[in-house]
């Protein structure tokens, strides 16, 4: 009798706490620790609650660049040759034009 191997959904296997993956969490938590000086800010102005909102805008803001892939919508231009791609991909590789442009 031969074996069979039998497909299984091993989507969420890779990923921590349901919504995060490697990437996306190691983005977070960049965003996280560069509001982390706005918190400070605000806080020393006693402005706590705004800090802290600040902390979690930015680091929802890395939460997307590391997880969202840009759209494809076909009016946009820009987006034709580039949808589908992540987000992080396309930052990068903009930086790296920019860079080799000077």
């Amino acid at each position: 009798m031969g074996t069979y191997n039998i497909p299984r959904n091993v989507k969420g296997e890779g990923r921590i706490l349901f919504i995060f993956s490697g990437k996306s969490m190691i983005y977070t938590m960049i965003g996280g620790a560069l509001g982390l000086p706005l918190y400070f800010i605000c806080a020393a102005l006693k402005l706590t609650m705004v800090g802290l909102i600040l902390v979690g805008i930015l680091a929802l803001i890395g939460f997307a660049i590391g997880t969202f892939k840009i759209p494809s919508i076909s009016i946009l231009k820009f987006t034709k040759k580039v949808g589908g791609e992540n987000i992080d991909d396309v930052i990068k590789r903009a930086i790296i034009f920019k860079q080799k442009r000077k």
